[in-house]
């Protein structure tokens, strides 16, 4: 395990400011044209603020307190919750990004499927979670008192954004292809805007199994002797379809890297937050769906002299639903990417963040298809995830060490 360290930091030029889009629709910012902005920021840079979005201040305040109170708990308490090969939710402070160690402690908690308990998705139910990720662990009431039931309201309330943000973000898709193309693209939905029946079908599915986490972050004050210093998280893209970001107002460090390719790199530049805003990314599920056109952008956490604490919300697909090129771009786009399962995709990058096997983190370009020979994947995931998916029941927890040869062959 090796620390990374900070190449170059760069402050955000004025002409590569980062969008802000209000949610609140007007005679002068209509649905449609808050999609559209949405979808031009997800196409570049991959990152946008929304504001006037319907998370209360109050509950923004409250999820805030109950997270700083669950870090200064007792490292006992905390190490009782320990995530495992086993059971990927719960306090960790070993994290590997790239098989490099972040400077950073966390706690997941994930969404509990509705085929269990009272088919509500309530994260207050007993531990009665099955699926894929494990099961959430939760620190004594006596010792974080209302912890649980914050979390919990900032977990349905990111939720239920996050399906609104997926929406909006396809509709936009829909309407940019559209206006290129000149395709009518039926199945129009109530406020006049047209998605193909996949694209609905998929939004109302990830609705109904999404398989999201939500991971509070403290990042301690770095002092380290070591020069350039070490890295919060080293540069990464998220996986899911998107991430809704609570930011520190009081630490700025998130870095995201604008205008980069393959053979040239970017220039890192600071999302600096707006109060009261949320940070909205697109992951790596959009930028397959949507045939390449929104880009999940790499990002990273510089380390500060100063506490800094950050929540993501991960909103992720169901484990069993093969992400492929949505047909509102078929036609109009290059295939680029084979389809890919959610549960092998995310299972994998678990085992890389617990793991340092020598083995490379698993990326989306995995499944890029070759431009000589559309029919040839660039590695042997594709047939992997086809074992993996025989093998796997996503209804148990995913064990890494059961699964160390098949992911390491």
């Amino acid at each position: 395990k090796t620390m990374d360290t900070i190449s170059e930091t760069t402050t955000l030029p004025s002409s590569l400011k980062i969008p802000t889009i209000s949610l609140a629709p007007s005679d002068n910012n209509t649905r449609s044209d808050i999609s559209r902005a949405i979808a031009n920021a997800c196409v570049n840079p991959g990152f946008f603020q929304i504001t006037s979005h319907p998370i209360k201040e109050s509950l923004l305040h409250s999820f805030c307190l109950s997270m700083k109170q669950f870090f200064s708990l007792p490292k006992p308490i905390k190490e009782n919750m320990r995530r495992s090969g086993r059971n990927s939710r719960g306090y960790f402070d070993d994290e590997l990004t790239k098989r490099r160690i972040d400077w950073k402690e966390c706690i997941d908690i994930g969404s509990v499927p509705r085929h269990v308990g009272d088919g509500s998705g309530s994260l207050l139910q007993d531990d009665l979670q099955a699926c894929l990720d494990g099961k959430n662990q939760w620190p004594p009431s006596d010792v974080a008192p209302g912890f649980r039931e914050d979390v919990n309201e900032y977990f349905d309330a990111c939720a239920k954004l996050s399906d609104e943000i997926a929406t909006l973000m396809i509709e936009g898709l829909a309407s940019m292809v559209s206006d290129s193309s000149n395709v009518e693209l039926g199945g129009s939905v109530e406020d006049g805007t047209t998605l193909s029946f996949s694209a609905r079908t998929f939004l109302n599915r990830t609705k109904m199994k999404h398989s999201s986490y939500l991971r509070m972050n403290h990042y301690p004050p770095c002092q380290s002797d070591v020069m350039p210093p070490p890295l919060g998280i080293s540069r990464h893209t998220d996986a899911g379809f998107l991430t809704v970001l609570l930011q520190d107002d009081d630490c700025h460090s998130l870095q995201v890297l604008i205008g980069s390719n393959i053979k040239e790199e970017g220039t890192w530049v600071t999302v600096e937050p707006t109060p009261g805003a949320l940070t909205i990314n697109t992951g790596d599920m959009a930028q397959v769906f949507s045939g390449g056109i929104f880009r999940a952008p790499p990002h990273r956490v510089v380390t500060s002299s100063k506490d800094r604490y950050s929540a993501p919300f991960f909103y992720n697909p169901g484990y069993d639903e093969m992400i492929g090129m949505s047909d509102i771009v078929i036609g109009n786009e290059k295939q680029k990417y084979l389809p890919i399962l959610w549960g092998y995709f995310r299972a994998l990058r678990f085992a890389g963040d617990l793991t340092d096997w020598g083995v490379d983190e698993i990326q989306i370009e995995h499944f890029e298809l070759n431009d000589e020979d559309e029919t040839r994947p660039i590695s042997r995931h594709v047939e992997k995830q086809k074992i993996f998916q025989e093998k796997a029941n996503f209804e148990d927890p995913f064990d890494v060490g059961v699964y160390q040869e098949l992911l390491t062959a």
